[in-house]
């Protein structure tokens, strides 16, 4: 039985990433090589990446995988994505945000909130 309840907590995960991820693989890929992603975000240490960006690298490798390739380091990051998201879409500035450090930094983590 413990099974079944495992199996349903990562279809809801996984269908919950995908509704926080917004932006496709390459996307993202796209967006990880700009100067404005590098420059956002919280660095662990010296001139380390950013959380955020490590991050996007991990959800670029995810949304490249088969679901039923995902394991449990995958589920982790994704649990780890819906929260920052839903976490960071709290604070939304207000006025323009186009370019905004608010913007780039959830974009980092697979979310472009000026897209639809």
């Amino acid at each position: 039985m413990p099974k079944q309840n495992d199996e349903r907590d990562d279809r809801e995960t996984i269908q919950e990433f995908r509704e926080a991820v917004n932006m496709t693989a390459s996307e993202l890929e796209k967006w990880l090589k700009t100067d404005e992603s590098s420059d956002v975000g919280q660095k662990k240490g010296g001139d380390s990446e950013s959380t955020g960006h490590e991050s996007g690298r991990l959800i670029v490798e995810i949304l490249g995988k088969k679901q039923t390739a995902y394991d449990s380091d995958d589920t982790a990051q994704m649990h780890r994505t819906i929260s920052y998201v839903h976490r960071h879409l709290a604070q939304r500035p207000s006025g323009d945000i186009s370019e905004t450090r608010w913007r780039y930094s959830l974009m980092n983590w697979g979310h472009d909130p000026k897209k639809k």
